[in-house]
């Protein structure tokens, strides 16, 4: 009988807010804006990092959010918001640590080293501040349209294909590459440093692991949190 509740509420639950054109209900001034970002961003990183980039978690949520603000769609914007609010946040904390580093002139190591590098164009690293600011956009969305708890079960589908396609097409952790610009170990499938593999289990059980990290550590908590904050919201129009 849950099972079967469960089935009807997500064939049930609205894709995209009701509104009149009129009065949508999102500003025209993000849509946008955040369409000239894009515009910018997408060939850059093409450029320098190649397309394989985008299949990091934080880079489809950029690009699932540019579809949501347009569609107003709160299940795009929830399943954004389910796969990088957690992440995202330490992403925003390491970037602090690092510059309390530049003030200390302690060397820089950690996630968001990249972002202090002086060999990288300074330009390339100001897109990569959409790290920053992007979960907050989303909260903002959220707010606007409401959430939609079926964004839980597929951002976690869509998370364990999109790793192990990482893990078995895409370079490894420690790999050297003809660009080093290129990434390697895409979403941390072979370890948290991209210097080299982790070696405390064999690859496989990691990915395992890691896969289950995500989906119970950061993706259901982050589902839970939003659902109570916005679940109940009616969408403004």
């Amino acid at each position: 009988m849950l099972a079967r509740r469960c089935f009807m509420n997500f064939h049930r639950s609205p894709d995209v807010t009701p509104h009149s054109p009129d009065h949508p209900a999102l500003p025209l001034w993000i849509k946008l804006a955040y369409t000239g970002f894009l515009l910018v961003l997408v060939p850059v990183y093409s450029w320098h990092y190649g397309p394989t980039n985008f299949l990091y978690f934080c880079d489809i949520a950029l690009l699932l959010t540019g579809v949501a603000v347009w569609k107003e769609s709160r299940l795009l914007a929830s399943m954004a918001a389910v796969g990088i609010l957690v992440p995202q946040l330490f992403w925003c904390l390491d970037f602090l640590g690092q510059f309390l580093r530049s003030a200390t002139g302690s060397p820089h190591t950690g996630m968001t080293a990249y972002m202090f590098d002086g060999d990288r164009p300074l330009y390339l690293r100001a897109l990569s501040l959409f790290h920053g600011w992007l979960p907050f956009l989303l909260l903002f969305l959220l707010a606007r349209l409401g959430y939609d708890p079926r964004a839980l079960p597929l951002w976690s589908a869509a998370s364990v294909a999109i790793c192990v396609v990482s893990y078995t097409l895409l370079p490894p952790a420690g790999a050297v590459l003809d660009d080093p610009n290129l990434p390697r170990n895409i979403n941390y499938v072979f370890g948290l440093s991209d210097d080299a593999p982790q070696a405390y289990m064999p690859s496989e059980c990691y990915l395992v692991c890691w896969m289950a990290v995500l989906c119970l550590f950061a993706f259901l908590p982050t589902h839970l949190a939003l659902r109570k904050l916005f679940g109940n919201l009616t969408p403004e129009i």
